[in-house]
């Protein structure tokens, strides 16, 4: 059976020409038939209409759409084999994942939609060490600076659906220790992507697990030490950057501070958008949720606001009850103190005053 989306890949026109053309036709699918799946008379007859089909390529199809793997590559003229294709026919990286394929060599604890809804892509490179500057690997990192769009597939058997355009996110990617398709333990790249149009749910959760209800588990300071995150361009090759510890260490003195007072904080995740998000703290005899930030500059305050009111929509969603809290190493500047409690969120701040920290609430709440 042939699908609309293949067709419109074969005859370079878009997919709502398509089903306009099988409309004409066939007239509309009954209400039993879900979507158009044709024989190859029906197929025959669209071809027939639309005649000799361009030879200039553009794109033509949409997330979620459902092709036949060797047929995308037949038209873009792109590499078969491995996850990433630079076709020949588009200026386009291909990027195919198939999850169910990558949990046998243990890739879903590396790869998968994280909690800021970017997707996380293991590199090029089955067996020993990964290199970043050949490749597919390098095609990736370059794609960003050349104008590039990665186009991601999830495939299944001879299949791959369309989930949509991406871009390399900052940063474009990490080092990490993943296993190959032996099992042993070699250096790998997590790649970045940042969606620009996509169907973000037809991908897996980062790491695998699937949450469908809101879950409360017990809280534990977080390692403050400091972490190294990789990133950078070829050909000088990822350069190792310090991510603050201040953030993790707020967290953790503000927990403890918690605890000392009989609040203690727990950590609770949220199902959404097939994935998971979590805030810094969650302190359920005082409904708090808590967004925290290494700085009370104004770039991080406006962070933290919109972070802390999805986590609070989404909370509510699930009639958990819910008091937005930010949480800087200091006071920020008047007006934005004003502008945090003027939108119903309580602010708290380390104070040398009280050998602790400080909470106000907006004055409505007080």
């Amino acid at each position: 059976m042939i699908t609309p989306a293949q067709l419109a890949l074969e005859l370079n026109k878009t997919d709502k020409y398509i089903r306009a053309l099988l409309r004409e036709e066939f007239g509309v699918l009954p209400p039993d038939k879900p979507r158009w799946l044709l024989d190859a008379s029906q197929a025959n007859a669209v071809r027939a209409r639309v005649g000799g089909r361009t030879e200039t390529r553009k794109w033509v199809l949409k997330p979620g759409d459902e092709v036949l793997r060797a047929s995308l590559h037949a038209e873009y003229r792109g590499q078969e084999q491995g996850g990433i294709s630079t076709p020949k026919s588009t200026p386009d990286v291909f990027i195919f994942t198939d999850p169910e394929k990558g949990k046998k060599y243990g890739y879903d604890k590396f790869e998968g939609l994280r909690e800021d809804g970017n997707y996380s892509y293991t590199g090029e490179g089955q067996v020993g060490d990964q290199v970043i500057d050949k490749r597919g690997n390098a095609a990736l990192v370059r794609s960003a600076e050349q104008g590039r769009i990665i186009r991601l597939f999830r495939t299944k058997g001879t299949y791959a659906t369309y989930v949509g355009s991406f871009t390399l996110g900052t940063p474009a990617y990490w080092e990490s220790n993943i296993p190959d398709i032996n099992g042993d333990e070699r250096r790998g790249y997590i790649f970045n992507f940042e969606p620009i149009d996509a169907e973000t749910e037809l991908l897996p959760p980062y790491g695998g697990h699937e949450l469908t209800l809101p879950a409360v588990s017990d809280w534990a300071p977080p390692n403050f030490a400091d972490i190294v995150v990789e990133g950078g361009k070829l050909p000088a090759g990822p350069e190792p950057r310090i991510v603050s510890r201040v953030e993790f260490e707020l967290q953790s003195d503000f927990g403890n501070w918690l605890t000392a007072q009989g609040h203690a904080p727990k950590k609770l995740s949220l199902p959404i958008d097939n994935t998971a998000i979590e805030p810094d703290l969650y302190v359920p005899t005082r409904s708090w949720i808590v967004e925290a930030k290494r700085s009370a500059s104004r770039a991080h305050v406006r962070t933290a606001i919109g972070q802390v009111l999805d986590y609070v929509h989404i909370a509510r969603r699930f009639n958990i009850s819910a008091t937005p809290i930010v949480l800087f190493p200091a006071a920020p500047s008047g007006d934005l103190v004003e502008l945090i409690h003027s939108i119903g969120i309580t602010l708290a701040h380390r104070s040398e005053e009280t050998d602790g920290f400080h909470v106000s609430p907006p004055a409505s709440a007080t």
